[in-house]
């Protein structure tokens, strides 16, 4: 008999009766607690070594982009010498120069950092809108519902990208603000439908309709109820659209209709890559850009594919 036993006499049989200690109780509390979604997002980096290492070549690459972007000067970056026109990598010129003797590895970070600014503005401002859209629009259903969903319906089947070439084109002073902002108008509506399907499922909840019993107002319920228990799921897919954001400003500037030829772009440092010889001769032209943009998103998918993992074990474990 352990020294946390004792025994009981209950009429002509003794029993055994185990004495709980606070060290139990500490230990019941924490069987029976529901982890947090950072502590399962922890717990899934420390399992998967490729996401750790990917998310921290995110960091490393961010880093980079932002604090040589910021040394650099891009009037100086972008200004035209011919005299150093299509100069091979070398000690004055790390990775080279383009057509127009301009630094390829200036283009770069800046490019760089124009690209994921982009993309970044751009995933904010979708979720936002979207999250919020979606809050009102699952929780009060009804005429709001339809109404909103037809609306997301029509801009989804509509021919985005043609329309984005053709804002680009016919807005004169065209600049990055306008590219995020057209941007923001056709792509919210994605996270709009996520968050609809989750708020209407969860506002058919227990503690939704204690809530309104209670005489709680309608903002808190779902911002301070239903928006806390799917944040998970939106953080996911926040990651995810980063990405997704980032390559639709270098497809479209690759296309000649994303940021304006004087702005450096990574999409712009990959259209080197049809100049005449540039595949055969002139590799340092859009080789360094491709390779960023490579590496940059399988990172980023890594990475979101953990946090879903975490996302889905959250939801699992409630």
């Amino acid at each position: 008999m352990s020294k946390n036993e004792v025994n009981v006499q209950t009429g002509n049989s003794k029993v055994n009766v185990k004495i709980v200690t606070s060290e139990d109780e500490k230990a019941l509390k924490a069987l029976s607690e529901v982890p947090s979604f950072h502590e399962v997002l922890k717990k899934e980096f420390k399992v998967d070594k490729l996401a750790t290492v990917c998310l921290i070549i995110l960091i490393i690459i961010f880093a980079a982009v932002m604090i040589g972007s910021f040394i650099l000067n891009q009037d100086e970056v972008m200004k035209i010498s011919l005299r150093n026109k299509f100069k091979p990598p070398s000690k004055e010129f790390i990775l080279g120069t383009d057509i127009g003797g301009r630094s390829i590895i200036g283009q770069l970070l800046i490019g760089g950092r124009n690209s994921i600014l982009i993309g970044f503005a751009v995933t904010i401002l979708t979720t936002i809108i979207g999250t919020i859209v979606g809050l009102i629009v699952g929780y009060y259903g009804g005429k709001v519902d339809n109404i909103i969903m037809r609306i997301c319906d029509f801009i989804t089947v509509l021919p985005t990208t043609l329309l984005i070439i053709t804002f680009v084109v016919v807005i004169p002073n065209y600049n990055m603000g306008h590219f995020i902002f057209i941007m923001t108008i056709f792509y919210w509506v994605g996270m709009t439908r996520l968050v609809r399907s989750k708020a209407l499922s969860e506002s058919r909840r227990d503690y939704v309709n204690a809530s309104k019993v209670m005489g709680t107002n309608d903002f808190k319920i779902m911002f301070n109820g239903i928006l806390p228990n799917i944040s998970s799921i939106i953080i996911c897919d926040l990651i995810l659209s980063f990405a997704g954001n980032i390559g639709i400003e270098t497809g479209l500037t690759f296309l000649g209709f994303g940021l304006p030829p004087s702005t450096p772009s990574l999409g712009t440092l990959v259209g080197y890559a049809r100049t005449p010889g540039a595949m055969s001769d002139k590799l340092w032209l859009w080789l360094p850009a491709s390779l960023f943009i490579l590496v940059m998103m399988l990172c980023i998918n890594y990475v979101g594919q953990a946090v879903k993992r975490a996302s889905d074990a959250k939801q699992r474990l409630g």
